[in-house]
């Protein structure tokens, strides 16, 4: 039978050289997880606990990577698409109204937006994404969404 902590993406955020002075990096932050449960949403380091967020399989219909263009380089996203009345998520973006979410990301829904994590401080492994989201929830498909007409 095969291990099923095998197919477990996690990703960790990287030690900041003042956590590290600080003793505060010993504990490290996971940023993203795919796991049997579901997915996990890590909050910024600053705000951990209170803006990490859970999302069981039976709420997620999609896994979506997509970019936010910005005046610099793009920042890269990760997020679930959930089925219609799932509860709200806490989060770095919890209070955006939809007009705000639709002026910095027109291409992405509002709701995708909130269960959404930024790509920073950490290293996203596309493989390892579709591997533990098709060992885990094989119903579940994992888009990558581009932003057209960017100026």
């Amino acid at each position: 039978m095969p291990d099923p902590h095998h197919a477990v993406y996690e990703a960790c955020f990287t030690r900041s050289l003042l956590q590290l002075l600080s003793g505060a990096g010993r504990r490290r932050l996971v940023a993203f997880r795919v796991d049997a449960e579901g997915v996990l949403l890590g909050g910024a380091p600053a705000r951990y606990k209170a803006q990490t967020a859970f999302v069981p399989w039976e709420d997620i219909t999609s896994v979506v990577v997509w970019q936010q263009r910005m005046a610099g380089p793009a920042m890269d996203y990760i997020g679930v698409q959930r089925r219609t009345g799932a509860p709200a998520l806490p989060g770095m973006n919890a209070g955006l109204r939809p007009d705000r979410t639709a002026a910095l990301a027109p291409h992405v829904e509002h709701d995708l937006f909130l269960a959404s994590r930024p790509v920073n401080r950490w290293r996203l492994d596309p493989e390892g994404l579709q591997a533990a989201v098709e060992a885990f929830a094989p119903g579940v498909s994992v888009l990558v969404h581009e932003q057209r007409n960017a100026k």
